[in-house]
């Protein structure tokens, strides 16, 4: 049985989730799946398109 509120990570306890968010700050690369694919997507848009702001 869960307690409400009170909730625990491996994960966070690990560091895991604060390295992921060095590394995505240090580099610009989101670490997430759908982060990933949206950057991945749009430098593919602005090399065919041309750079546009």
């Amino acid at each position: 049985m869960k307690i409400p509120g009170l909730s625990f990570s491996w994960k966070r306890a690990l560091g895991v989730t604060q390295a992921k968010r060095n590394i995505s700050r240090a580099t610009g690369i989101p670490t997430t799946r759908a982060g990933i694919e949206r950057k991945v997507g749009a430098m593919v848009i602005n090399a065919i398109l041309g750079k546009k702001k």
